[in-house]
């Protein structure tokens, strides 16, 4: 039941005044200089995770409390509203900060296009998403209600996040084999992951395997080998390169490469998420593994959405004027627009739309009088 985000208007969130009613396709490439706010739009998908798992008062706490949630802080703002759109339902809600340095779920809503508002106007430390999952319908019994259809969407969309593949990274440790369900969002499981897929989606791990081995031609294929450790049977990301049995371990891959494969599963997995958010993807690819990975974007935009942040020129080259997103900051507030193929067509015959940024011809680094955004 999960579905991809159509449209969102937001206030109030960091350093987001204002979207409103913003439009978001399968392919959503942003663009924008450090501190713009694509972060921060990634943040507030965290965030819905985050509410979607009676998680949200952990998540404001471990991110520095509710004032560096609210734009330009307390004094200026009271409170974060939001409303969702995806298919037939819409999904609202509004975040008040606490005495205590949280944010209390104020106001909570669904609703179906052919019914009317079902409003919980209560406050609440915790959001009612999860309590939602198996709301049933008032006219069919059997059949799952608004509030379930809306917990199915929000649950579904995920933010991964691979920055971290330092030596002591979880996705280069031991891992218990049974954590296989769904790829987590800093790839911790990996390896009981991948050897799910091997076991009973075969056809995709090849798939996988032989996409990572365009980036990194000298490896052959991963070991994926369970072993007992006391009573837990765990297993790592072992591999071995192409021309040798010796078993590498997963400290022995680049940062490059390790946060590749995590990439790679990611997209090409049996069943994605209904929206996939990640927040620059570039870092530590060659420009090549660039190229690789922006055809492994349009590919799965086919039949997932995706959200990408990103500051690389050379992954921008990729992608049409519509796919991409520029998001700069006027008056302090980050504004998004989408492009406009058919103001930048001129533009277009000679450059690419990463030299056209890296140029300022739309706005999204340096400022600058900006044309082809809408």
């Amino acid at each position: 039941m999960g579905r991809p985000l159509d449209r969102l208007t937001l206030s109030g969130f960091k350093s987001i005044r204002l979207l409103e009613d913003f439009e978001f396709r399968n392919l959503n490439i942003m663009v924008g200089a450090n501190g713009a706010g694509k972060s921060n739009l990634v943040s507030f998908f965290k965030m819905l995770r985050a509410m979607s798992e009676e998680g949200l008062a952990n998540f404001i706490t471990e991110n520095g409390g509710a004032d560096g949630f609210l734009f330009n802080g307390p004094k200026e703002t009271s409170q974060i509203v939001s409303h969702l759109q995806f298919g037939l339902n819409e999904y609202k809600f509004t975040l008040a900060p606490t005495a205590s340095v949280q944010l209390m779920v104020k106001a909570e809503g669904h609703y179906y296009r052919s019914g009317r508002w079902n409003d919980f106007s209560e406050g609440r430390i915790e959001s009612r998403l999860k309590q939602w999952k198996d709301d049933k319908s008032a006219i069919w019994p059997n059949s799952p209600g608004v509030g379930a259809y809306i917990y199915a969407a929000v649950s579904s969309w995920v933010v991964y996040h691979f920055h971290d593949t330092s030596a002591h990274a979880t996705m280069r440790r031991d891992q218990s084999v049974r954590d296989w369900r769904e790829l987590n969002p800093d790839a911790s499981n990996i390896a009981s992951f991948l050897l799910r897929m091997k076991t009973k989606h075969d056809k995709y791990y090849s798939n996988i395997r032989e996409t990572i081995q365009l980036i990194a031609p000298f490896f052959d294929d991963f070991l994926l080998e369970p072993e007992n450790k006391g009573e837990n049977e765990v297993v790592r990301l072992e591999w071995r390169q192409k021309g040798s049995s010796f078993p590498f371990q997963p400290w022995q891959l680049s940062d490059g490469t390790i946060r590749f494969i995590c990439l790679a599963t990611a997209l090409l997995q049996p069943n994605p998420p209904s929206t996939i958010v990640i927040d620059e993807p570039e870092l530590g690819l060659h420009p090549f593994g660039l190229e690789v990975l922006a055809g492994l974007f349009r590919d799965a935009s086919d039949h997932t959405q995706l959200i990408i942040s990103t500051q690389s020129a050379t992954l921008l080259n990729h992608f049409d004027p519509e796919d991409v997103i520029v998001v700069d900051r006027v008056d302090g507030s980050s504004r998004f627009r989408r492009l406009d193929a058919k103001s930048l067509s001129d533009w277009t015959k000679d450059f690419t739309l990463g030299e056209l940024w890296q140029k300022n011809i739309f706005e999204g680094g340096p400022a600058r009088e900006s044309i082809g955004s809408r």
